[in-house]
């Protein structure tokens, strides 16, 4: 795709893009400069920054966030984080199943359940 589908699709300003790109922020555009063309890497790289700018990092935040080797925590609750991969940032998944994995786990660790010898034994 050419930039101003890029544009388009992701709702940025062409300036802003080059800024992305120049910063390293988003990968270079196959092609060159005179025949650049875009991808959907483009795309989800744009939306990744521009979701965690929406969340109040600023850009030397985002930087650190995306290199990352762990993922991006996330405090839930006192005692509680959740670390999110980048890759999975403004994907558009269904997060329900990961809701659902989220919860029973939790259940199992804080309420003690599938621990032989505790109260509220289970077969899990």
């Amino acid at each position: 795709m050419r930039i101003k589908e890029l544009i388009e699709r992701t709702g940025t300003a062409e300036r802003q893009i080059r800024y992305l790109i120049s910063e390293g922020f988003v990968p270079p555009p196959s092609g060159g400069r005179a025949n650049a063309d875009y991808a959907e890497t483009h795309v989800e790289a744009i939306v990744r920054f521009n979701r965690l700018k929406e969340l109040g990092f600023p850009p030397a935040a985002i930087r650190i966030l995306l290199h990352a080797t762990a993922g991006i925590p996330f405090p839930i609750s006192r005692g509680v984080t959740l670390v999110v991969d980048t890759s999975q940032l403004a994907t558009g998944a269904d997060v329900e199943p990961m809701v659902a994995k989220a919860r029973e786990v939790l259940s199992r660790i804080i309420n003690n359940h599938g621990r032989k010898g505790s109260s509220g034994d289970s077969d899990a």
